[in-house]
């Protein structure tokens, strides 16, 4: 069978080529929720509602959407250099929240940010090519919209709010406050010269010095401030620069990748992101080799059998990457989008029982956490009716209205009408 394999971070469907894209990633939306979590207990958030999103963008930016939902772009990551700055980006962020300062954009917002971004998957090492998948040209590694978003201009005074809300929350949640200090420290080494040239009456915003010290005024009034375990600290370093190491690997070009990880840095971020690199660039020998070195340093993490299982797909070493993946799976919990990757894979192997078993990873990821790769790998390996259903699906998450209802209604002349998938397809129909 003919099979065009791409790299993950080529472009996708071109819906609208202004609209910023998500990353959908096991491995780094856990590890940053794991970051993020206790500064949302402290601003009474459930934890079942908390929810990252992490946008494909250089900019060093994140937004908070209704308390809950929390946007860190891809710049941030790969620029801040720990987690407990980040952790104080994200309590700033909610402290606007907690301050009613978005209240009044949210509806907007909402309605405007479900319509545009385009979902990637970084576990999946590749992607659809475009036209029509059952001619055998890619997969889509995920598409949903979730918003383009435009960002607010708070006045000085919500600012300031947010940044003692910041140290407030921090101190509640046991953390350092000084990771904001380490945040507009980074600022000022990035905007500083330009900052002196800016009347800051003229802004909304007040200017990175003025936030400075303001926020050491009040950390300075703290009379104890929380302690750290530095085993745990550690620990957590360590995880957050496998996760920058991973979207630097799989998002800069070759040449930064090995300017940040020249190949005499021998340190797990160091040879996770330069096997993402070779793998992306085809060097499979390369990349297999670092991501066999990761394994037994670590032959409990799930996420570098993942990558193993990424790099076996795309030699066609379909049972090896069985393995990998199942390996992953066996080590992880609640991971989507590893079981997408080896329902794929399942599919082409087309070994016995492997329709079945991919039909099953299929429908509890749909329940879960669906994707247009999921929908059509059920396609894939279902017949008639429910191929049909699930085609109509992938392409109304896809915003392909035509197609959604052309397999809509082909799905509706096989089905029995009181089954789920015939409701479902007439919900396409309706709309």
């Amino acid at each position: 069978m003919k099979k065009v394999i791409l790299f993950l971070f080529a472009i996708l469907f071109a819906f609208n080529t202004n609209a910023a894209t998500l990353i959908n990633d096991t491995e780094i939306e856990k590890e940053i929720t794991k970051i993020v979590l206790p500064i949302a207990k402290s601003a009474k958030i459930p934890e079942n509602r908390l929810k990252i999103y992490i946008v494909n963008d250089d900019d060093f930016n994140a937004f908070v959407r209704g308390g809950e939902d929390v946007f860190i772009y891809t710049g941030l990551l790969k620029k801040i250099k720990s987690p407990n700055a980040l952790r104080a980006v994200v309590a700033h962020e909610m402290g606007h929240t907690i301050g009613g300062h978005m209240i009044q954009i949210s509806d907007r917002m909402q309605s405007e940010m479900m319509r545009t971004m385009i979902i990637q998957a970084l576990g999946v090492g590749l992607m659809v090519a475009g036209g029509n998948p059952s001619a055998g040209m890619g997969v889509v590694a995920g598409a949903s919209g979730i918003a383009q978003q435009s960002m607010l201009s708070f006045s000085r005074d919500e600012e300031r709010m947010a940044d003692d809300m910041a140290v407030d929350l921090m101190v509640s949640a046991k953390y350092d406050p000084n990771g904001l200090i380490e945040v507009f420290n980074q600022m000022q080494e990035m905007h500083g010269e330009i900052e002196k040239r800016i009347n800051p009456n003229r802004i909304n915003h007040p200017l990175t010095n003025e936030r400075l010290n303001n926020t050491r005024t009040k950390i300075s009034k703290i009379k104890n401030l929380p302690k750290q375990n530095a085993d745990k600290t550690a620990k957590e370093n360590s995880n957050y620069e496998i996760l920058r190491a991973k979207l630097i690997g799989y998002l800069d070009s070759d040449k930064n990748v090995l300017t940040i990880y020249p190949y005499k840095n021998k340190s797990d971020s160091a040879i996770y992101a330069r096997a993402i690199t070779n793998m992306r660039n085809g060097n499979l020998d390369t990349a297999k080799t670092g991501t066999q070195t990761l394994i037994k340093r670590h032959p409990e993490n799930p996420y570098f059998y993942e990558l193993l299982g990424d790099i076996e797909y795309q030699y066609g070493h379909y049972d090896d990457s069985v393995i990998a993946y199942e390996k992953s799976l066996e080590l992880s919990q609640n991971a989507p989008q590893i079981e997408t990757a080896l329902a794929l894979v399942l599919s082409e192997r087309n070994k016995p029982n492997d329709k079945e078993h991919a039909k099953e990873l299929c429908k509890k990821v749909i329940l879960k956490e669906p994707s247009p790769l999921s929908y059509w790998i059920l396609a894939r390996v279902s017949e008639d009716g429910i191929s049909d259903w699930a085609m109509a699906e992938f392409y109304k998450m896809n915003k392909d209205e035509k197609n959604a209802k052309k397999y809509a209604k082909l799905a509706q002349k096989k089905l029995p009408k009181n089954s789920p998938e015939y409701i479902k397809s007439g919900d396409i129909l309706k709309k």
